[in-house]
């Protein structure tokens, strides 16, 4: 096995912690020794082992290796001890690392390795490991507010509900699945107030994984109306629930959540609002409805991935995905950066991040 095929193997091993390390990041690793690998490992979970501790504990002879891990190791002690040491300790003898630790506390695992003789190459794999811990790396590049998501299901000529605003189904069963594991791994799901509405769901998470901490689920209402009998307001005690509206709704707001241990978060537009969400702790949000939501936040550039799944029918007309917008010519548009694209049964996925958030190495 090459380093790059080792790398690929961490990178696919970091996703078996996904939603169970937050705030962590999501790392794997690698131990190969002539060509063969040796040990491996992840981060299972917030508070756990690392995943270079991970992989040296699975190996019965780590003296020698190559350790291909997608995150810089750690220099400091934290929940668990330094990893650069447990590195150096157990005698590897070369780390090669995607991208650098952006957490002050955390980062300066190469400088060490280095100075106590160990070779350290950094880069390998840098776009893809980017990608995988895109909201990590943005809520330090970005600490004002949470890494955004929007995810998407529509037809193949774009509609995500048909003329008479039936939306159930438009995608198929393994497309619903994966939708859920997505749930897990964001601090907070958001819809707008007409989604909390009409289509009354819970936001929660039904797959296979459990989350570490359930996400927190966030309605968008400028006006601060919201019907006091749907799921997202009867369950707020057992389920955090933020109503996010305008300061000048707050007493709408109240009335709307009478009875209710829903939060009001006041606040004066999306940036504002985002704001107030990173405030409360919360990282990263997946925005799941409707339209009118999805199309304000990209009008203002604050979409940081689309989750886009797209189900073989055609539909003529219904409720677009992307309702008209600005205007913007040809030269000038922004392309986005294709991170993932997959099948789905008879579905496709296509995940899109605007930029690549990528530490300087």
């Amino acid at each position: 096995m090459t380093e790059l095929q080792a790398m690929k193997r961490a990178l696919k091993l970091a996703f078996e912690g996904w939603g169970r390390v937050s705030p962590n990041p999501l790392v794997g690793a690698v131990l190969l020794k002539d060509g063969a690998v040796v040990g491996q490992g992840y981060h299972r979970e917030y508070g756990a082992p690392h995943a270079e501790v991970e992989a040296l504990s699975s190996c019965d002879d780590p003296h020698g290796t190559t350790c291909v891990v997608n995150l810089e190791p750690c220099s400091h002690r934290g929940q668990t001890p330094p990893c650069a040491d447990a590195l150096l300790m157990s005698g590897v003898a070369r780390v090669v690392f995607a991208v650098q630790d952006p957490d002050t506390k955390a980062r300066g695992g190469a400088e060490y390795l280095r100075s106590h003789g160990v070779e350290v190459e950094v880069g390998l794999g840098r776009e893809e490991a980017a990608a995988v811990n895109a909201p990590f790396l943005w809520g330090h590049a970005r600490p004002e507010r949470p890494f955004v998501a929007l995810k998407l299901a529509t037809s193949l000529d774009g509609f995500i509900a048909d003329k008479w605003g039936k939306s159930q189904w438009i995608t198929g069963e393994e497309a619903r699945e994966h939708v859920q594991w997505v749930r897990a791994g964001f601090d907070a799901i958001g819809v707008g107030r007409r989604t909390a509405d009409q289509d009354d769901p819970s936001l929660t998470v039904r797959g296979r994984i459990s989350p570490r901490v359930p996400p927190t689920r966030v309605v968008f209402s400028r006006a601060g109306v919201l019907r006091s009998d749907i799921q997202l307001v009867l369950g707020a005690g057992t389920v955090p629930t933020v109503l996010l509206t305008a300061p000048s709704s707050r007493k709408t707001a109240e009335a709307s959540l009478a009875g209710s241990e829903a939060r009001i978060l006041e606040a004066q537009g999306l940036a504002a609002g985002l704001q107030g969400l990173r405030e409360m702790g919360i990282r990263s949000l997946l925005l799941e409805g409707g339209s009118g939501l999805a199309a304000e936040f990209l009008e203002v550039g604050l979409v940081d991935r689309i989750y886009w799944y797209q189900a073989p029918m055609l539909l003529g007309q219904g409720l677009p995905a992307f309702p008209e917008g600005t205007a913007t010519e040809l030269a000038q548009a922004h392309r986005w950066v294709p991170t993932e694209r997959k099948a789905l049964g008879d579905c496709n996925l296509l995940v899109v991040d605007r930029e690549l958030c990528l530490p300087v190495s």
